[in-house]
């Protein structure tokens, strides 16, 4: 098994990367405050998670605060555990340098 084999395409980009950064550490995030940490648009960070929930890294809720609408980001275990994976492997890509 090569070095770069368990580096995750999906976590490529920096969007993506952040939106799972963030999810690590947080057991979850309205879209606001994550549209906030991440300085995107609303569009971008939409499409970046769907492409995170199609994987199933990710789970979206859908709720209403009084008559505002809410979305709210979890990380999946399955989320976790390629999250973990990907940053082991670029660790260790870092390591052999």
């Amino acid at each position: 098994m090569g070095l770069i084999d368990n580096i995750n395409k999906l976590f490529d980009h920096r969007i993506r990367l952040g939106i799972m950064s963030i999810l690590m550490v947080n057991e979850e995030v309205d879209f606001n405050r994550l549209k906030e940490l991440l300085d995107v648009t609303d569009g971008n960070l939409a499409s970046h998670t769907k492409t995170l929930e199609k994987a199933e890294y990710i789970k979206i809720e859908k709720s209403f605060i009084g008559k505002k609408p809410n979305t709210r980001y979890i990380v999946t275990p399955s989320g976790k555990m390629a999250f973990k994976k990907h940053i082991e492997a670029l660790e260790q890509l870092i390591k052999k340098q």
